[in-house]
């Protein structure tokens, strides 16, 4: 949302205006009552269920349970346990709406996970976040830090039930290199609403995985900087709504520093009665990210009726002086002529069908570099198409 579009937005609202985040101007703030409560109407609430929310956004939802989080962590990594007045929290950045702020001051304790200066990992960093159970509600901070010259690969896996909202930093100092995979596989009952930071130290590499395959609703705003120069973001995606199943991808990629890199790839399946899925990818190169090269690509595969994609690239340029810029996104069903070709083969129309999925999704998962992590997405695919019979 513009600052022009926010402002029209507001002279339409007869109650007093708060200030609220925007995607070229962003509001932060850790007071939860600098935020209004959303109503549903403004741009960035308009595709979320609110009652769904389960009272995240207008502070009902109180603290009754807790996340657990258990680490597998490579040799090399720090794992501390953190109170809210830690002075690294927030460097990577601060809450830009009420939820992100009531997370951020109901959380508990926060976890950080360093990988220290000039320090390659052996194995991958597992996170597993276990909900607080049905019925109960939680709130969480985690932040991966890698120091300067560092390199490694974190895994963090949500399951279990309840309703969960957190901030998630990942701080990328100059010349380290960084591949995390977020699995939201949370129980049918789960809700998760999740904010992202990722911030990009000078020459910094960053590829961000995100698969969503479970929850009631599941909401993940990744949110890209630049601290300097060099800096290049990977933002992937993988998901697959079933019936009834809420599940919203909103990203930012803030450019405001020259000679930085972002490409985005979004990949998601729908099937069965009420299964919405939604993208948002906002792109910003501001007037000093000169030579800027950024692309963001949604596509989305219906294989049932009854199921909804919603698909809004956005790209905002106020500089002339860029390498590339472009999105493009795309919704729709099979396509004919590849199942044709299968079955002309010999193929049965199941399998085939199959077959097409995996190819659309074959991108995202030869990019997971955790071959059980992948291995174990792959069984979930085919589970899901298992349950649709297709």
């Amino acid at each position: 949302m513009t600052v022009a579009e926010n402002n029209v937005a507001s002279a339409m609202r007869e109650e007093p205006v708060v200030p609220q985040a925007s995607r070229g101007e962003r509001f932060t703030s850790y007071d939860v009552e600098a935020f209004e409560v959303p109503s549903g109407r403004e741009e960035n609430w308009r595709f979320t269920p609110m009652k769904r929310l389960r009272g995240l956004h207008d502070g009902s939802a109180v603290t009754s349970g807790e996340v657990t989080v258990d680490t597998e962590a490579a040799p090399e990594v720090v794992v501390e346990t953190l109170a809210r007045d830690d002075t690294r929290l927030g460097e990577a950045g601060e809450p830009s709406d009420r939820i992100a702020a009531q997370a951020y001051t109901s959380f508990p304790a926060a976890t950080l996970v360093t990988v220290p200066k000039e320090t390659k990992t052996s194995k991958p960093t597992v996170l597993r976040l276990t909900g607080p159970g049905e019925g109960k509600t939680a709130y969480g901070h985690l932040q991966v830090r890698l120091e300067p010259f560092a390199e490694g690969v974190v895994v963090l896996d949500h399951v279990g039930s309840g309703t969960y909202a957190d901030n998630v930093e990942f701080v990328i100092g100059d010349s380290a290199k960084l591949t995390v995979v977020s699995v939201q596989d949370w129980a049918d009952d789960a809700v998760h609403v999740s904010e992202q930071h990722l911030r990009l130290g000078r020459d910094a590499t960053l590829r961000h995985i995100v698969v969503t395959l479970g929850g009631d609703l599941v909401r993940v705003s990744p949110t890209a900087t630049f601290a300097d120069k060099g800096g290049d973001v990977e933002m992937l995606g993988l998901y697959f709504a079933d019936a009834g199943q809420h599940q919203e991808h909103r990203l930012f990629v803030d450019h405001a520093v020259a000679n930085c890199k972002s490409n985005v790839v979004y990949k998601g399946a729908l099937q069965g009665d009420g299964a919405h899925a939604v993208w948002i990818g906002d792109v910003l190169i501001r007037a000093a990210a000169e030579a800027t090269d950024t692309f963001e690509l949604n596509r989305n595969l219906v294989l049932t009726e009854g199921a909804r994609a919603d698909s809004v690239p956005n790209l905002e340029i106020e500089t002339g002086e860029i390498t590339g810029a472009g999105h493009a996104s795309a919704t729709g069903r099979f396509d004919d002529e590849q199942l044709f070709y299968l079955q002309s083969r010999g193929v049965p129309e199941e399998q085939a069908r199959r077959l097409v999925v995996r190819g659309f999704f074959h991108e995202i998962l030869m990019k997971i570099d955790v071959p059980e992590v992948r291995e174990r997405l792959e069984a979930a695919i085919e589970a899901e198409l298992e349950a649709v019979g297709a």
